[in-house]
């Protein structure tokens, strides 16, 4: 048994406007079945959601994960920061030099990601989402090919990448250096055995994988909390 991605999780100090922001870009509908939170549907091949909780703490570091978005030329690549800047985003500096050729922003909130330049061999067939690049170890990507059941697609000189048999984004850890974690990651990813799939089981083979329980103190009983083996908390939810 293998979990699967059902959602990549924002904690937002203004989830509707978030989500509002995100729907529009990308282009994807609100979730009817949502039990909390506000949830958008893919309309493309991604594959899981984009989940937004409220949470009070203001974000005071880089995430340790952001969205690669695809473009098919240079046109294009204006044409998509153009709209995602008409919606609210905004250019950020992070160091990146002008040769690499993609685009930096941040979201309304201030999380990061990347509007990359056409021609980039390795996100070729991934659709407008290329990747959800990500700051991890090589273990932490072996860890999520296991858990998910999805192949490795990469692993050279200590970075890795996973996707799923079904195609969509790639999921990619940069190796190191690695950032310093601080606090809860405001970004995170919901898992789900399959249908029918016993949760405690599935918890007790993450914890086999690498992975631990995490005691946030909350006492909720709708998700069990964990950690990878670099440290970047996870939920397991009920199957679904």
């Amino acid at each position: 048994m293998t979990s699967h991605l059902h959602a990549l999780t924002l904690d937002a100090n203004d989830p509707a406007r978030l989500a509002r922001f995100w729907g529009d870009f990308l282009g994807w509908e609100g979730a009817d079945d949502s039990p909390d939170g506000i949830e958008l549907l893919p309309r493309d091949d991604t594959g899981f959601r984009m989940r937004f909780l409220p949470t009070r703490e203001r974000k005071t570091s880089p995430n340790p994960m952001h969205f690669d978005l695809t473009s098919t030329s240079p046109e294009d690549q204006r044409q998509v920061v153009a709209k995602a800047v008409g919606l609210g985003a905004r250019h950020i500096d992070i160091g990146q030099r002008p040769e690499e050729g993609h685009v930096v922003l941040a979201d309304p909130e201030g999380n990061e990601f990347c509007v990359v330049g056409p021609g980039n061999a390795f996100l070729a067939d991934c659709g407008f989402v290329g990747a959800l690049a990500c700051d991890g170890s090589r273990d932490v990507g072996y860890f999520w090919s296991r858990a998910l059941g999805w192949p490795l697609v990469w692993d050279q000189d200590e970075e890795t990448a996973i996707r799923s048999p079904h195609g969509g984004p790639k999921i990619t850890w940069g190796g190191p250096p690695l950032m310093t974690k601080t606090g809860k990651d405001r970004l995170h990813f919901d898992i789900a055995p399959p249908a029918g799939g016993d949760r405690q089981a599935e918890v007790d083979r993450l914890v086999s994988l690498g992975a631990k329980r995490v005691d946030t103190g909350r006492g909720r009983t709708d998700r069990v909390v964990m950690a990878d083996p670099d440290g970047h908390e996870f939920c397991v939810l009920p199957s679904r």
